[in-house]
């Protein structure tokens, strides 16, 4: 069945690649997101603020710069670039790149497979004049350090409606058939079936996760991308595919911006914590360093339940639930406080060996002069020599047991 959808011309069909870069120092372009016409209006930043908390609001739009531009290569017409910069603690040039291709002809899937360098697939349709290190020279590096496969790869938002002909995907009599699902499921992993031949049980996963936007059109989140399908046949300029698809290359889009730069900062924290035991001293310090970065995180980016309005929300959770981010920011913020609790303890150690040292220096020191005191002998001889007796009975006390636990209380450790 994914030769259909390979030999199918949509009567829309674009993709957005969205891919890591670093800036190079802020951009000379427009500030804000690219707009895209909607009915009677764009959808500028104004208009996409209603849709999201204004924290989120802020990080998305922010430090966001776009540029109109025509590029065609191959099937692929660019219309926009954007960059978002998302810094991260451990590189503040961190930023995404978006790249805005309308698709012509039966090659939407051809492309897609190709982003994903399927074996067997055309030739990377990024390379030539739709190089990304060609497109955003001069303002970004496209060629960020080595990371995990899922995050250095880039990501790809594909939207495709039917036409009368393409039955496969049509809702008939308020039903679905099953191959609309396996159309959402190849175009949202960039695969046909010779690529990754699936189970029955995973197309019935597909019809869960798939998200419902509406009767007219659904919505499939996959780790490496994400697919927009119609259900009814598009009938051209006027029609409510007008609205769907400004919708896919706004809000849907800002909304995996928002799940990519929270993944891409969770896995940095991750990261962080597994260097917070590292060689030298100053534990309390990267600790306090890293529960800074949490709540800085917290702050602009990670309100699971007001991030988003309106059915992108779905979207969110469906991106959410494919990383695991939930569970695995839960695991973060377990281990940061388990952190900052060891470090309090060694903290406490620390100030009750203080206390223990001044105790076993002050009582033979305060004895001894407290004896001179009665006795009212003024003698400095005897002066020192009680100071000299203070001192050896304080080196004595330091040797027992109770003394060794004050020392190693003092330096921060258990005695061995």
């Amino acid at each position: 069945m994914s030769d259909e959808l390979g030999a199918a011309t949509g009567v829309r069909q674009s993709v957005s690649v969205v891919l890591p870069v670093l800036l190079e120092g802020e951009p000379d372009w427009e500030r804000g997101p690219l707009p895209f016409p909607a009915g009677q209006g764009r959808r500028d930043a104004e208009w996409r603020r209603t849709y999201f908390a204004p924290a989120v609001a802020r990080a998305l739009h922010g430090r966001r710069w776009h540029r109109t531009t025509t590029v065609t290569g191959g099937p692929l017409s660019l219309v926009g670039l954007e960059l978002l910069g998302a810094a991260r603690p451990d590189e503040p040039r961190r930023a995404l790149g978006v790249l805005h291709f309308d698709v012509t002809g039966p090659a939407l899937l051809a492309v897609l497979r190709a982003v994903g360098h399927r074996p067997g697939a055309l030739p990377d349709p990024l390379t030539g004049p739709l190089d990304p290190a060609v497109l955003f020279r001069g303002v970004a590096d496209t060629d960020p350090p080595a990371e995990p496969f899922a995050i250095a790869r880039p990501y790809t938002v594909a939207f495709f409606t039917p036409d009368a002909g393409h039955t496969p995907v049509l809702r008939v009599d308020g039903e679905l058939p099953d191959t609309a699902d396996e159309w959402l499921l190849w175009l949202s992993a960039r695969a046909a079936d010779r690529d990754t031949p699936t189970t029955p049980q995973r197309h019935a996963r597909v019809a869960q996760e798939a998200i419902r936007l509406s009767a007219d059109w659904s919505a499939l989140v996959g780790r490496h991308g994400t697919a927009f399908l119609g259900h009814r046949a598009d009938r051209g300029e006027g029609d409510f595919y007008d609205f769907a698809a400004g919708h896919v290359r706004s809000i849907h889009l800002d909304t995996l911006l928002l799940g990519r730069v929270q993944r891409d900062h969770i896995n940095a924290l991750g990261d962080q914590l597994s260097t917070v035991f590292g060689t030298g001293t100053g534990l309390a310090g990267r600790v306090a360093a890293l529960e800074s970065d949490i709540a800085a995180f917290r702050s602009a980016y990670w309100r699971p339940h007001q991030n988003v309005h309106g059915p992108a929300d779905g979207v969110l959770r469906a991106f959410h639930a494919h990383h695991r981010l939930p569970e695995l920011f839960a695991d973060i913020l377990a281990e940061a406080a388990d952190y900052g609790r060891l470090v309090q303890t060694r903290e406490s150690q620390q100030i009750a060996g203080a206390l223990g040292v001044l105790t076993i220096l002050g009582l033979p020191l305060g004895t001894a002069l407290s004896v001179l005191q009665v006795l009212g002998d003024e003698n400095p001889w005897h002066l020192l020599i009680a100071l000299g007796g203070a001192f050896a009975a304080t080196a004595a006390a330091l040797t027992t047991r109770y003394g060794r636990l004050v020392l190693a209380s003092l330096r921060g450790r258990p005695r061995g």
